[in-house]
């Protein structure tokens, strides 16, 4: 969520009018650094959700600043966000860029943030957004195009790589705008890393679902690779899915509290395999089962309680596997990262495929099932014989699960399968992944 200054808590903080300040809410500006540095020390980056979408017409904030429509356009059909009622900067204007853009070299620069999280993109990119026929104005092409954001966003991305060029920009996209994510020079918008929808709305439709239905639906999990590496992608689970009636994520999930709960450790584990950068909301790590309220506090008291704890556990050893195996984040925005070794067995809603490093180290197999129903001596073709160790389950009792697994470890036999010349006869837990990995 959004740290500058904003003068309604209910709006989350996407609603700025201190460009320059840290919310006073939690304390003064060195409060703050110290917080940064704090986590610094700890090996934790800090990426700041910014926001040069829009601002709030406030009379103490910049709507109106001198009498004049100064930073917002005076054609409401520009200037007025219909959805969020709220102004929409100039982007046009010499000053207003330069202004956007010193606030972002600010937070970087002073604050030492690693990467800022740029606000609703989509909306900066098109002249129509959220408006009905009639109600925008079209570009001088007679395109629904933002040309002036669009060069703002490649300015933006420019300026930021230039001086601080072991940071991230990441944009919140939710369209099929091409190369969002690729250098202005080569005509992209200049962002480091770009939101994955798709990936977001295919997999919770999916898991939404009870398993005797998934079959049906396997597709949602699949086409992702059809575009995963058009862009380096972040794979969102954010607080736009765990408000306004949506549910937590836990509740999200079909079938009874032990079912629930081990779909959960099932989405978790899909994500870090995926390619592609990993965003989880807060709540999400203790399976809270309320939905995000921006007024009361995490319900931090479920951690006492074991299937809650399992899932906080579960999380820090994905986390942990995901920083030491390279083959599962080198490749995370290339192709070359991932390999598919079956996506077809979808009357048994059973999907596993191979993460390999880019540089150095062994692959990583991950074999997911999303069914109640146990598998035994399920047959998974793999590239080189000898033993596969078992390094993570998600159903193993210390998470929650049931116990079931491989004793650690597969030894690979020399029959082809999956057009492989060697394969694994594995025991799939119900509702579980399993990653493997050769000795």
């Amino acid at each position: 969520m959004p740290i500058m200054e904003h003068p309604f808590y209910g709006s989350w903080g996407y609603q700025v009018t201190g460009f320059f300040a840290p919310t006073s809410r939690y304390g003064t500006p060195q409060d703050f650094m110290y917080l940064v540095d704090f986590l610094h020390r700890e090996g934790i980056g800090v990426i700041l959700d910014w926001v040069p979408s829009h601002f709030p017409a406030d009379e103490h904030g910049l709507g109106y600043f001198d009498g004049t429509h100064l930073y917002e356009h005076a054609d409401p059909k520009k200037g007025l966000h219909p959805e969020w009622k709220s102004a929409i900067f100039n982007y046009g204007r010499d000053e207003i860029k330069s202004f956007l853009i010193s606030s972002a070299i600010f937070w970087l620069e002073l604050y030492h943030a690693d990467g800022l999280r740029v606000d609703g993109v989509a909306s900066m990119l098109y002249l129509d957004y959220g408006r009905q026929g009639g109600d925008w104005i079209p570009n001088e092409y007679g395109g629904n195009e933002n040309i002036e954001a669009i060069a703002f966003l490649r300015r933006l991305n420019e300026e930021v790589y230039r001086a601080f060029p072991d940071v991230q920009t990441i944009a919140e996209e939710s369209t099929a705008w091409p190369m969002v994510s690729r250098p202005a020079y080569v005509g992209g918008l200049g962002f480091g890393l770009k939101w994955d929808m798709g990936w977001m709305h295919d997999t919770l439709e999916y898991f939404s679902y009870e398993p005797i239905f998934r079959s049906y639906h396997q597709g949602e999990l699949t086409f992702r690779t059809v575009y995963a590496f058009h862009e380096n992608f972040v794979l969102p689970l954010s607080h736009d899915e765990v408000v306004y009636g949506k549910g937590s994520l836990l509740n999200k999930m079909p079938g009874d509290d032990w079912q629930k709960f081990a779909n959960l450790r099932l989405l978790f584990g899909y994500m870090f395999a995926q390619p592609g950068k990993k965003l989880l909301f807060m709540g999400g790590e203790i399976a809270q089962w309320s939905e995000w309220n921006h007024d009361t506090s995490l319900e931090w008291h479920l951690l006492a309680y074991e299937p809650h704890a399992g899932i906080k556990r579960w999380l820090g050893d994905l986390g942990r596997a995901y920083a030491a195996e390279p083959a599962l984040f080198e490749g995370d925005c290339k192709h070359e990262g991932f390999e598919w070794v079956d996506c077809s067995d979808a009357a048994a809603s059973v999907l596993s495929f191979l993460r390999k490093p880019l540089k150095s180290g062994g692959p990583i197999l991950a074999v997911f099932n999303f069914t109640p129903v146990p598998r035994l001596n399920y047959k998974i073709g793999v590239p080189k014989g000898g033993t596969w160790e078992e390094i993570l389950n998600s159903d193993a009792q210390e998470y929650g699960g049931s116990g079931l697994g491989n004793m650690g470890q597969v030894v690979a036999i020399e029959s082809p399968c999956h057009g492989r010349p060697f394969s694994l006869d594995v025991t799939l837990p119900p509702l579980a992944v399993i990653f493997f990995k050769p000795r």
